[in-house]
């Protein structure tokens, strides 16, 4: 068997902040992100994977600095642009979070959005090679050997990190999946969504070329919302090639599509997603501290990631 590391770019482990970003966007429901919508035939089969490699290509850039203790201390190669004070007093990665209320032509907030090289970035296995990998946390040693990673190594635990997460028990009324491939994410999708159903692809995208990660956007148009009573969201994890974690849990929530407009002149055509039941969630969830509420008092929206998928019935 091929050893996958030698066939895909060099794998930076994750930003510390990045567990309880995962956390929080799985104590939420099924998650969404959109702009280009796409109905999943067999035909689009290819389409959808180049389509999946760039979306991963979407995760933040980060370089190890140090590690002390299990803890990583890393510098980031990006740029931020602050505009206020506000904006700094938060960790970047919290600025996703909103209300119903922001939701408003003109509205101006302060939004993170990651960004990563291609180059720098793992990419979807075939099938046959994904499945070929062990992925337990059983065969930790074998895998750490197989990419060759020092056992102490901050990669080997993103690696370990990734695998745990995938083996802990679902919340109460969510089912979740670690997608190995993309075949296997489509067929969880379908299951979750029903077996006969078309699926369409939702996500966020960049309509400029750039590279700050944290800047003011402004609402250019009227949000768009999406009826969807049922959503998978995928997210990419730390790992030598694309794992997806997918989760879907059925609750009231609304999805929007937003076009967002920075001061600088960079666009995004964004996804939203509004939590309307709140009361099962977390009382240290980070979306209480950053709208300073608390769980079933409010709503919760926040916009999704670049390096995400939502998948619906089309």
């Amino acid at each position: 068997m091929k050893n996958p590391i030698n066939q895909m770019p060099s794998f930076k482990a994750p930003d510390p902040n990045f567990k309880p970003l995962v956390q929080l966007l799985t104590t939420s429901s099924c998650v969404a992100q959109q702009s280009a919508a796409r109905k999943l035939t067999d035909g689009y089969y290819k389409d959808i994977e180049q389509f999946v490699n760039l979306k991963i290509n979407d995760q933040t850039n980060t370089h190890i600095k140090k590690v002390d203790d299990g803890h990583q201390k890393m510098s980031k190669n990006h740029k931020h642009a602050h505009a206020s004070s506000h904006m700094e007093q938060l960790d970047p990665l919290l600025y996703v979070f909103f209300t119903l209320s922001d939701l408003k032509i003109g509205k101006r907030m302060p939004i993170y959005f990651p960004y990563s090289k291609p180059s720098e970035t793992p990419k979807l296995l075939p099938t046959e090679e994904a499945d070929s990998i062990p992925f337990s946390t059983s065969q930790l040693e074998y895998l750490l050997n197989l990419f060759s990673f020092p056992k102490d190594s901050p990669q080997a635990k993103a690696v370990e990190y990734t695998l745990k997460q995938c083996e802990l028990e679902s919340i109460k009324g969510e089912t979740k999946f670690c997608a190995t491939s993309l075949k296997s994410m489509l067929d969880f999708a379908t299951k979750m969504l029903g077996g006969d159903t078309h699926l369409k692809v939702l996500t966020t995208t960049r309509l400029s070329n750039f590279t700050i990660l944290l800047q003011n956007y402004t609402i250019l148009e009227e949000p768009r919302e999406t009826m969807a009573a049922k959503m998978v969201a995928c997210h990419s994890m730390p790992y030598p090639y694309a794992i997806f974690y997918c989760h879907c849990q059925e609750s009231n929530n609304r999805l929007f599509e937003i076009l967002l407009g920075a001061d600088n002149g960079d666009r995004v055509k964004a996804s939203a997603i509004c939590h309307m039941d709140t009361s099962q969630w977390d009382k240290d969830h980070a979306s209480f501290k950053v709208l300073k509420t608390k769980p079933g008092a409010s709503h919760v929206c926040h916009f999704v990631s670049t390096d995400s998928l939502v998948w619906l019935a089309a």
